[in-house]
C-alpha cells in the first residue's frame, strides 16, 4: 500500500470532507475521489462512510487511520534524527601533533577528508608541540597526535600508527661499524634535534631518558634540510623514522642504523577528550584516520 493512500486517509479523516482535503493536499476533489475509489477497490472494503456533508471512517478505515498516524509519526522522528546527524556532521577540528614531522604524512589525508566530508574543516595547529595534551584538555585543540599514551581519565587514546626510529648518520661515523646502537653510545655523540624541550624528543623520551643517558652535545635545528647537510658533513647524528626522511634527497654518504638490538619502535596515538569522542564529525575523522594509517 503506497504512502499516498495513508496520507489520503489521514487527511480526509481529519478534514472531514474532500473539499477541505483538496486544499490541504493540493489536488482536485475529482483526483482525490478517484484515488479513494481505487484504494477501496484494491482493499475490498470501504474506508469511509460518506454522505453529502459528513465523512466517517468505517471500522476498517479506523484501523488504517491509526496505522497512518503511527507511520507518519515514525517518519517525522526519523527525519528529526537525520537532521541531528547532519548538524552533528559539521564542525571544525583543530589538529596538532607532538612530532611536527608527522604533518608530512597527512596532507593527502586532509585532502581526502575535504572531498569526502566538505562539512568538516580541519585546522592544523603548529604551536608548541610539547603542550599538546594540555591543549586538548583546555579545548585549545580537538585532536592531538602523540607518541606517549596519556593517563588522564578525561581523554580517549586511539593507537593509529607504529614506526621505528633509526639513527641517521654519516657512513664514516664510528657508530656505523656497530651492528646496532646502544644507549651508552649516545654519551659521546652530537645529537641533532628539531626543537627543545628534550621531553618532546622521541629518542630522548623513549630511549635515552629511561637509560639515564645524556648526549655530549645537543643542537636544535628546525630545518631537516640543514640537519641532513650537517650529517653529510659528519657533524652529528639525528634520530628519526625513515618515512620522515623520505621526502628529502639523501647523500650516498648517509646511512640508517638500528637503535638497540630489537629496534626502537614507538606508537602514535590520536588523543581526544572523551566527552567529544562520539560527536559525529570527530568520529568520522577518527574512523577515516584509522583506516588510512593503521
Amino acid at each position: 500500500m503506497e504512502l499516498k493512500y495513508f496520507r489520503l486517509i489521514k487527511t480526509i479523516a481529519e478534514e472531514g470532507s474532500l473539499a477541505n482535503s483538496s486544499e490541504r493536499l493540493f489536488l482536485t476533489q475529482s483526483a482525490l475521489s478517484h484515488q479513494l475509489r481505487d484504494l477501496e477497490e484494491r482493499l475490498g472494503f470501504k474506508v469511509f462512510n460518506r454522505s453529502r456533508n459528513k465523512w466517517e471512517l468505517t471500522s476498517e478505515g479506523t484501523e488504517l487511520y491509526k496505522l497512518a498516524n503511527k507511520l507518519f509519526s515514525s517518519i517525522d522522528e526519523s527525519f528529526s534524527v537525520i537532521k541531528e546527524i547532519k548538524e552533528g556532521s559539521k564542525g571544525t577540528i583543530k589538529l596538532s601533533a607532538e612530532c611536527q614531522s608527522f604533518f608530512h604524512a597527512i596532507p593527502e589525508f586532509i585532502q581526502k577528508m575535504g572531498m569526502l566530508y566538505p562539512e568538516i574543516d580541519i585546522d592544523v595547529s603548529l604551536g608548541a608541540t610539547h603542550q599538546t595534551i594540555s591543549q586538548v584538555l583546555s579545548n585549545e585543540i580537538d585532536i592531538a597526535i602523540v607518541t606517549s599514551k596519556p593517563s588522564s581519565e578525561e581523554l580517549t587514546s586511539i593507537k593509529v600508527y607504529e614506526d621505528e626510529i633509526f639513527a641517521v648518520l654519516h657512513k664514516e661515523n664510528s657508530l656505523n661499524a656497530l651492528p646496532y646502537i646502544e644507549a651508552s653510545h649516545f654519551t659521546d655523540i652530537h645529537l641533532l634535534i628539531n626543537s627543545f624541550p628534550l621531553d618532546g624528543v622521541s629518542i630522548y623520551e623513549h630511549f635515552l631518558k629511561p637509560n639515564n643517558i645524556n648526549p655530549k652535545k645537543i643542537s636544535a635545528i628546525p630545518f631537516t634540510e640543514i640537519t641532513l647537510s650537517m650529517i653529510t658533513a659528519n657533524m652529528g647524528i639525528m634520530c628519526a623514522p625513515k618515512w620522515q626522511i623520505a621526502p628529502f634527497k639523501l647523500s650516498d654518504d648517509i646511512v640508517f642504523k638500528r637503535i638497540s638490538k630489537n629496534g626502537l619502535r614507538r606508537n602514535h596515538y590520536l588523543v581526544v577528550k572523551s566527552a567529544n569522542r562520539n560527536k559525529k564529525y570527530i568520529h568520522d575523522f577518527i574512523s577515516n584516520f584509522e583506516e588510512d594509517f593503521l
